[in-house]
């Protein structure tokens, strides 16, 4: 994290980024993609990301092999239907065979906490808009 970072954040530490807390659901996905999905929780709390951020398991990220970073992605459970949108922060997932790894805080709204591994579809968010283009 680089030094002075977090004198310039009026928001709380525990608040997501604004494009992910006012991401709505009519956002529209520029890229869509479907498979096997895990989350990280706890254990890796504090460590770097590939980012540079300290890995919070409360946020709401995930890591992803491609995919720039602070790109929004709307996450589904293709089982149970829930979504959450996250921010991409790091790289991964490490396990083949799988599009990503969310946090532990997403994977709790997916309902995932018990399973572990969903399958799940990623919606890539077009970049925020501003209010009059929404």
């Amino acid at each position: 994290m680089a030094a002075g970072s977090l004198a310039q954040s009026a928001a709380p530490a525990d608040a997501p980024p604004a494009s992910v807390a006012n991401a709505a659901a009519t956002d529209k996905p520029v890229e869509t993609t479907r498979g096997k999905l895990s989350y990280y929780g706890r254990g890796f709390a504090g460590q770097a990301t590939a980012s540079g951020e300290s890995f919070d398991p409360e946020a709401l990220t995930m890591a992803h092999r491609s995919l720039p970073f602070d790109t929004r992605v709307r996450v589904t459970n293709r089982k149970n239907g829930r979504s959450v949108v996250v921010r991409v922060n790091d790289r991964g997932p490490a396990v083949a065979g799988r599009i990503g790894d969310v946090s532990l805080a997403a994977a709790r709204r997916l309902g995932m906490l018990e399973r572990g591994v969903i399958e799940a579809r990623l919606e890539v968010l077009a970049p925020d808009a501003s209010p009059a283009e929404r």
